[in-house]
């Protein structure tokens, strides 16, 4: 009997060995009969949330590929649960699998705003944009109760403070009064992810994410407000959705966007295994041609590290892509590549320490 692994309403059905510890926990069903193996397979798995107490907030890269120096992530771990998601393995940092555990067990920075006002309050600090979240979604499902990030965006506000925040969740309306604030005094630009329009798709892929008209209406909503968005088709997946890219950059255009971008997928560590096992799982017919298309891109691998060519791939179908997006993009008017951010206004958190926009 092979019994049933499909984790309801998750990414990833399984939980691969963290590549830094020696034990593994395989799963054994044999004791049971057929139909409850199938019960206990398909169970539910719970989000469990708990508390991160690092007393480092901000982190610096240097990456040359990465558009900016200076993150901000309120959450480790994602309940969105994205198959292909590359932060998966810094999960394995925190003794935890790149799997189930990354969707299911997320830390959580209850103290960042006190954090980043601790930070911001530096002498050293010299006023840059700051990205928010460059690893993990500041809008995941877990801000509805924790609201750790709207208390960063109150701090940044307060201390005029430049954020540029990437999400994929249309909670960011629900702060869009304080993020309109923001884009009046020339702090914020919204960077949304959007990787197709084809919600059952979406809902297989990236199960616990906004759906794709929910996107476009967050784009429509913040634009409206005076917010400027910038579009992320991230990630391409060729033999996917790179047939998509004229498709959405012409309904992100249209809901007001000035700005897109994207990458190739990347497939670092463990997400290798995941990406597969769920292609083989919920694409089967389809799988064996992504992965080739996929490993085109990357010399005969499926992941490639290299700084310069792991964000945009190589070989003809990757330069396709390219091509296929830089027009599109030109034809619908998506090419301001940097939003004007204003970093000479920085003036530090109030000395209370208490921000006075509570009205927002």
């Amino acid at each position: 009997m092979e019994p049933l692994r499909k984790a309801i309403g998750r990414g990833t059905s399984e939980n691969p060995t963290n590549r830094f510890e020696t034990l593994s926990v395989a799963q054994d069903l044999e004791h049971l009969d057929e139909s409850d193996a199938e019960q206990f397979a398909a169970r539910k798995h719970p989000t469990e949330y708990f508390a991160d107490v690092t007393q480092s907030l901000i982190t610096k890269n240097d990456s040359p590929d990465i558009p900016f120096t200076y993150s901000l992530n309120p959450y480790r771990g994602c309940s969105h649960g994205c198959s292909y998601c590359y932060a998966r393995p810094y999960h394995e940092y925190l003794g935890f699998s790149s799997g189930l555990d990354f969707e299911t067990k997320i830390m959580v920075k209850r103290e960042a705003p006190r954090l980043f006002r601790d930070f911001l309050a530096r002498k050293s600090w010299k006023c840059e944009v700051i990205a928010m979240s460059g690893v993990t979604d500041c809008y995941q499902t877990a801000e509805r109760e924790f609201e750790v990030t709207c208390g960063c965006l109150e701090v940044a506000l307060d201390a005029r403070q430049p954020l540029g925040i990437i999400t994929k969740n249309a909670l960011i309306l629900r702060d869009i009064d304080l993020l309109a604030e923001m884009a009046r005094q020339h702090l914020v630009c919204a960077n949304i992810s959007v990787t197709s329009l084809d919600q059952k798709l979406t809902r297989a892929m990236e199960p616990r994410t906004s759906s794709p008209a929910a996107r476009l209406n967050a784009i429509e909503k913040l634009t409206e407000a005076g917010i400027p968005v910038n579009v992320m088709v991230a990630p391409i997946i060729p033999g996917l959705n790179d047939t998509e890219v004229p498709a959405i950059l012409r309904e992100v255009a249209q809901r007001g966007a000035i700005g897109a971008g994207y990458t190739i997928l990347r497939l670092p560590h463990a997400v290798k295994d995941i990406f597969t096992q769920w292609l083989e799982e919920h694409l089967p017919e389809h799988a064996e041609r992504v992965r080739s298309r996929i490993e085109s891109c990357r010399e005969g691998r499926l992941s490639d590290a290299r700084w310069g060519s792991r964000m945009r791939g190589e070989g003809i179908i990757a330069e396709t892509i390219a091509k296929t997006f830089s027009m599109f993009r030109d034809k619908y008017n998506l090419t301001q590549k940097k939003i004007a951010l204003d970093t000479a206004s920085f003036r530090g958190p109030s000395q209370n320490g208490k921000s006075q926009l509570k009205m927002f």
